[in-house]
């Protein structure tokens, strides 16, 4: 008998084994034909999201529509606890693969619904255009005349407003909130008397408080408080300022959530003053006058 030849491999190696990585994970797979979603690897590899997040981005992303998923369900579902839950869904919110849409339902209260969306890379808002690719030559002459747009808001002879918060929705009323709360102020300090231009551009502003669920007694009270006693020259641009500068943080990450806006009772005349003031249809004097008959009776 001849000497066997040691180097011989025991048997013949496939070509499926030779593309098969001498180290690190190797993947088993079938062809999934039912009962599987589809998820992009810009999620399941994320650099910068948690592993916790990556994982709760897949299970959003693989339920049924109108499944909930606020931290009360997840965190009956999973064994995680809320404020691990919370911290996840942040991530994801802030990474664009959650977002919080807000309606105004048919009974007039305010709901939020969360929306996943499966490649927020590709999600450009309708009202944005689209942006031209920048150019390499000579600078363009710049624009003069009724086509030069100017911002922040500027008239001529006076000074640009400073520029105000945002709101991130459109909200159906919240506009016209934040226009009557504006012009409500003159009523605390008649130093607060402000022009229809100036309101319009205050109104974007007090509007994203309004949005971060601070009700407009909060917002009136940071406007008008510690205002100086020196004469105000220009009320616009300091409402402006504290606008900016006082605005409060996002309320806490919620899925289902209902505000109820408070009550706008109709207009009428006091029958002690004859002025005009808004109460309930049972009240027909005025606030001041109700407490002057109170303390003289």
């Amino acid at each position: 008998m001849g000497t066997p030849n040691l180097s011989v491999p025991a048997r013949a190696e496939s070509a499926a084994d030779d593309n098969r990585p001498r180290s690190g994970v190797i993947h088993d797979n079938v062809r999934h034909t039912a009962d599987f979603t589809v998820v992009g690897n810009h999620l399941a590899q994320h650099p910068h999201l948690s592993l916790l997040a990556i994982g709760l981005g897949l299970y959003v992303q693989s339920v049924r529509g109108g499944t909930p998923v606020d931290i009360k369900s997840l965190t009956a579902r999973f064994k995680e606890g809320a404020v691990r839950i919370s911290a996840a869904l942040r991530e994801l919110e802030a990474h664009g693969y959650l977002r919080r849409e807000r309606n105004r339902a048919p009974d007039g209260r305010i709901v939020t619904r969360t929306v996943s969306c499966n490649d927020p890379r590709a999600r450009r808002r309708p009202t944005d255009p689209e942006r031209p690719a920048r150019r390499t030559g000579p600078a363009r002459p710049e624009r003069t005349g009724p086509q030069r747009r100017a911002h922040p808001r500027r008239t001529a002879g006076r000074k640009a407003l400073p520029a105000v918060p945002q709101a991130g929705g459109e909200i159906p009323g919240l506009l016209q909130t934040a226009v009557d709360l504006l012009t409500d102020l003159r009523r605390h300090d008649s130093r607060l008397m402000l022009s229809a231009t100036d309101t319009a551009h205050l109104a974007p502003g007090v509007a994203a408080w309004l949005e971060r669920d601070v009700l407009p007694s909060g917002v009136r009270h940071a406007l008008t408080t510690g205002l100086p006693d020196d004469p105000l020259h220009r009320p616009a641009a300091l409402l402006a300022h504290r606008l900016t500068d006082r605005l409060p943080p996002p309320p806490p990450f919620r899925t289902q959530s209902a505000v109820v806006p408070p009550p706008r009772h109709p207009l009428q005349n006091c029958e002690g003053c004859d002025r005009g003031f808004r109460a309930p249809e049972t009240e027909d004097r005025c606030r001041d006058c109700r407490t002057a008959a109170a303390s003289h009776p």
